[in-house]
């Protein structure tokens, strides 16, 4: 198993669970991604630039956007957490993952993909 793989799988619960729908849904709807295990956190790239990451804290998961200050759709559920350039979306449960959403904000991310940061 890869190192991206296993901090998803081994995150502890409902975090793994949350971690394994989240690579799923990018996986699903943007197949070009490459997953990678950079800084200690699994990494998606897109034309060896990295798209976005998973990140499991104590209390919630991120799906952090690197482009995040240049997304337009579903701002106003973006977590900015006083960073200038990143922005996420934050799950505490599965339940939480709005799938539309989640698919609305990864389309905008991959449209704004090249903007500069």
């Amino acid at each position: 198993m890869k190192p991206a793989e296993e901090y998803i799988y081994n995150a502890q619960e409902p975090y793994s669970a949350i971690l394994m729908h989240l690579q799923a849904a990018i996986m699903r709807n943007l197949p070009s991604v490459d997953l990678k295990f950079k800084y200690s956190l699994p990494y998606f790239y897109i034309e060896e630039k990295p798209f976005c990451h998973l990140n499991c804290s104590k209390n919630y998961v991120d799906l952090v956007f690197k482009n995040g200050r240049h997304l337009t759709k579903c701002t106003e559920l973006l977590v900015v957490d006083g960073r200038k350039k990143m922005k996420s979306l934050r799950y505490t449960s599965l339940e939480e993952i709005d799938d539309m959403v989640l698919k609305i904000v990864l389309n905008d991310a991959y449209a704004v993909r090249n903007e500069k940061f």
